[in-house]
């Protein structure tokens, strides 16, 4: 599929973008308006896969505790994590800090300002680079992110299957196609395709009464523009049930810190065990007994995990060797005071679970 046989919407797609991006598109979150490559980049890497009002917070936190890519590059992982914590897709973070370093230490601390350059940065993917490229030095470079693969693949009808590689290098082609020939226009239509399938191409419910390209828009005239994309391979779920440890000496928590791969990679956590009868062989000589909480089942993108906190109280005149022959099989970790655990990474439901113990009070985004 090519432009070629879309000569209408060749010739007023991207005029029509430009022009609704001006009277109806967003032009007042904190990240537009700028040419600062380091705020562009960290909106659009916590923009993925999360909602604009969710992140709005999360931003103005960072870029007051991590003014600038230097800032943030020689801040501990520690930190990153816990600024984080709540955010969800835990990668996203690690791949923020490494960036920043070496933004650092290969660029002298200034972002490259071609996609190309961008795209080899950790974690920046080819439509985060370009639109870095395209927002703060004008590049004439396509992306095709979530909300922009929806309008395309809307307007054009197209048909491929964007699970297999070779038709998502064919919409890349077609976005690059249709880009604005004026490259003053670059900016504003960027922005009004991430405008436009953000709040009015909806995924379930698209309110095509508002759009600019209806009558260019090939899943409209078909009466099914939520057809399209196409992606046929579907993720996998599945599920897990364990027991969570909250084990306390005094004031203080027994947390681990988890693997660098998997979910929650490195962030700190109460001790995960594979059920119930594992506690109870762990814990024949622990003096106290097991306290259960009410379970609960912890929504991710592929895992629906149950979780059972059980507390345990370690009486507070035991002895060091006393209380590391109880945590000795519990893996590597530390005793944490619970500030010094929520100043640190945390998964949301933990950071909730601890919150709700002291009775502060804060709303914890549970984006795990």
């Amino acid at each position: 599929m090519s432009v070629a046989g879309h000569d209408e919407l060749g010739r007023h797609f991207a005029s029509r973008v430009v022009a609704w991006q001006a009277d109806h598109g967003r032009h007042t979150l904190p990240w537009q308006q700028t040419q600062d490559p380091y705020r562009v980049w960290l909106s659009e890497i916590m923009l993925q896969q999360t909602q604009v009002a969710t992140v709005l917070a999360y931003f103005e936190r960072f870029l007051q505790r991590f003014g600038d890519v230097q800032a943030l590059a020689a801040a501990s992982q520690d930190d990153v994590l816990a600024l984080w914590s709540g955010l969800g897709y835990y990668s996203r973070a690690r791949n923020l800090h490494r960036c920043a370093q070496a933004v650092v230490a290969q660029h002298g601390g200034q972002f490259p300002r071609s996609a190309a350059q961008l795209a080899e940065l950790p974690g920046i993917g080819r439509s985060t680079a370009a639109a870095i490229a395209a927002f703060c030095f004008g590049e004439r470079v396509a992306i095709l992110d979530g909300n922009v693969k929806r309008v395309l693949t809307r307007v054009l009808g197209f048909a491929g299957d964007l699970s297999v590689a070779a038709q998502e290098r064919a919409l890349w082609n077609i976005a690059t196609d249709l880009l604005p020939t004026q490259d003053r226009d670059m900016t504003a239509y960027t922005q009004g395709l991430m405008d436009l399938g953000a709040t009015v191409c909806l995924t379930r419910q698209p309110e095509c009464t508002r759009c600019p390209v209806r009558d260019l828009c090939c899943g409209h005239h078909e009466g099914r523009p939520q057809h399209y994309p196409i992606k046929t391979r579907k993720l996998k779920r599945s599920q897990r049930d364990n027991v969570w440890l909250w084990l306390s000496w005094g004031s203080r928590l027994w947390l681990t810190q988890r693997p660098e791969q998997g979910v929650w990679a490195q962030l700190w956590s109460f001790p995960e065990l594979d059920n119930g009868a594992t506690l109870a062989e762990l814990s024949k000589a622990w003096p106290g007994q097991a306290q259960p909480l009410s379970p609960f089942t912890h929504v991710l993108t592929h895992l629906d995990w149950l979780l059972r906190p059980v507390r345990w109280s370690l009486p507070e005149d035991l002895s060091e060797q006393q209380v590391s022959a109880v945590t000795a099989p519990l893996g590597a970790g530390r005793w944490m005071s619970l500030d010094e655990a929520l100043s640190t990474g945390l998964p949301a439901p933990l950071r909730k679970l601890l919150v709700n113990s002291a009775g502060y009070p804060v709303s914890v985004n549970l984006k795990g």
